[in-house]
């Protein structure tokens, strides 16, 4: 009897979980699609996805409106496009992927504040002496997207971060001081390292190729770059593709305190087309 009375009670209880499966799933779809959405915000893909929207109302108009030529040509053009897209668009692609693989769900172990501390002391000092006698720098330091690959075009080093060093590395005719130096949590990993170079046309010519590849870099991954001019010493930052120039050591070492210890998206002001 108790068998038949908790067959009876779920059977009551069914059509109350389906309808709260039902608002769990809509509730799931819309948060994808929100952080898709994010993802893509300013973005090429974002003007991508506005095309693709027009082409489809397109396409569903020709249906409706019997425009038979229409529709076949527009539905078979979607169709190569999807692959299309694929190709054209890998590096968003793999920035969404990586952006997802940054989640909570992959944790890594975090700095002590005293550690974050004495690094950024390094680098500011580092900064400092390098900006004022116009040594030309690139100074990496990677977040929770791994650097590996770019690390293998360097040479290993595998040191704290010391003020000295890096003047040391980035001094001129030196066998070190052409490529980056990227650091992995507090210490340098490497030095001599290659970069990709940004693909965005739209940049000063002023900017020269350390500039490029700081920006080549942070758009493919979550790192923090500054680069120090070699013809005039000035400092810029880049991050998620943007780049801020004229700063100096302090302003430079508050925005990566505020990076560090909020870990929250940090509003950059826009280099200046000033030149150097």
């Amino acid at each position: 009897m108790n068998g038949v009375r908790l067959m009876n009670e779920f059977k009551e209880l069914l059509p109350f979980l389906k309808q709260w499966s039902t608002y769990l799933d809509i509730g799931i779809i819309a948060f994808i699609i929100y952080k898709l959405m994010m993802l893509i915000k300013e973005t090429r893909a974002e003007q991508l996805i506005k095309g693709i929207i027009v082409l489809i109302v397109i396409t569903k108009l020709s249906d409706i409106l019997q425009l038979h030529t229409m529709y076949w040509l527009l539905k078979n053009a979607m169709t190569v496009g999807a692959i299309a897209i694929l190709i054209i668009f890998q590096p968003e692609l793999r920035r969404a992927l990586e952006h997802i693989g940054r989640g909570k769900f992959f944790p890594k172990n975090e700095l002590q504040k005293h550690e974050i501390e004495s690094m950024l002391n390094e680098i500011s000092l580092a900064v400092s002496e390098l900006s004022k006698n116009k040594i030309g720098a690139i100074i990496v330091l990677e977040q929770k997207t791994g650097l590996s690959e770019f690390i293998e075009t360097g040479v290993r080093i595998d040191s704290a971060v010391s003020a000295g060093l890096f003047v040391t590395i980035f001094t001129p005719n030196t066998p070190l001081h052409d490529g980056a130096a990227i650091i992995r949590k507090d210490r340098i990993v490497a030095a001599g390292c290659f970069l990709p170079l940004t693909d965005n046309q739209n940049l000063s010519k002023q900017l020269g190729t350390r500039h490029r590849a700081a920006l080549g870099l942070t758009e493919i991954s979550d790192s923090l770059v500054i680069v120090v001019s070699e013809e005039t010493g000035i400092i810029s930052f880049a991050r998620e593709g943007k780049l801020s120039r004229y700063l100096d050591p302090k302003s430079l070492k508050e925005i990566l305190k505020n990076e560090y210890a909020s870990k929250e998206q940090l509003v950059l002001p826009k280099w200046g087309e000033k030149n150097e």
